[in-house]
C-alpha cells in the first residue's frame, strides 16, 4: 500500500463534516475507476468499510449516517459523533497499487455560553479591587481569555486564563471586561459590566467561522 499523505480535520459534534481528498486522488479515481473510504476503530487490527466505489456506482454501507458526492468523491458526515473522531483514509486502486489519503478526523463539543462569578470584591482607598472567574459549562478544550470592551478598559482587563483580578478606581463611571471563551470549532463572549463596585453581566454569541 501507497504511504498516505495526511491533514487534520475538524468536526463540531452533531453537526455535519465534510472529508474532501485533493484533485489528484479524485482525477486517479476518475481513471482507474475504484475506490473506498475506510475508517480505524477502537480495536487496531480492524477497520470499517464507510463506502465503495466502483466505475460511477457506490455502496454506502453508512446509510443515514454519510453522503457520498460523486462530483468530488468526498464523503460528508451528516450528524458528528465522538466515535468518528479517527483516522478516515480514501484508497483508490490502480491496478496492482494503492494510493492512500488519510485524514484525522477531531471532534469537539462547542462551547456553551459562558457565565461569570464574582470571588471576591473589596472597596479599599478609593478602587475597587475584584476577582472574576469565568466559565463554561459544557465544551472540549476550552480556553479562556480576557480583553477590554473598549479602549480605555483594554489594559485593566488584558489577561490569558479564567480568572481575572480586576482593580479599578471608583471614579471610573463603568468598567467594561470582556470574556472569551473557545475552542477550536466555536467562540463566545460574555462580558462584565461594573460601576460603584457592584456589577451585572450580559453575553453575545460570536459564531467561529
Amino acid at each position: 500500500m501507497g504511504r498516505g499523505a495526511r491533514e487534520t480535520v475538524l468536526g463540531t459534534l452533531g453537526k455535519a463534516t465534510l472529508l474532501q481528498i485533493p484533485p489528484e486522488l479524485q482525477n486517479l479515481t476518475l481513471r482507474f475507476g475504484a475506490a473506498v473510504w475506510k475508517r480505524d476503530t477502537e480495536d487496531p487490527q480492524r477497520k470499517l468499510v464507510l463506502l465503495k466505489y466502483s466505475d460511477g456506482n457506490y455502496t454506502n454501507y453508512m446509510q443515514g449516517r454519510t453522503r457520498f458526492h460523486t462530483v468530488n468523491f468526498s464523503l460528508e458526515i451528516l450528524n458528528t459523533s465522538r466515535e468518528d473522531r479517527q483516522l478516515h483514509e480514501y484508497i483508490v486502486s490502480k491496478g496492482p497499487e494503492e494510493k492512500v489519503w488519510q485524514i484525522q478526523l477531531e471532534v469537539y463539543e462547542p462551547v456553551s455560553d459562558p457565565s461569570i462569578q464574582v470571588l471576591s470584591w473589596a472597596l479599599a482607598n478609593g478602587s475597587c479591587a475584584v476577582t472574576l472567574n469565568c466559565t463554561a459549562e459544557r465544551g472540549d478544550n476550552v480556553s479562556y481569555s480576557w480583553e477590554g470592551w473598549d479602549t480605555s478598559t483594554s489594559g485593566l482587563c488584558s489577561h490569558n486564563g479564567s480568572l481575572l483580578h480586576l482593580s479599578y478606581p471608583l471614579q471610573n463611571a463603568s468598567i467594561a471586561c470582556a470574556c472569551t471563551a473557545s475552542n477550536p470549532v466555536s467562540r463566545r463572549v460574555i462580558t462584565f459590566n461594573s460601576s460603584k463596585c457592584s456589577y451585572e453581566q450580559g453575553g453575545d454569541l460570536f459564531p467561529l467561522l
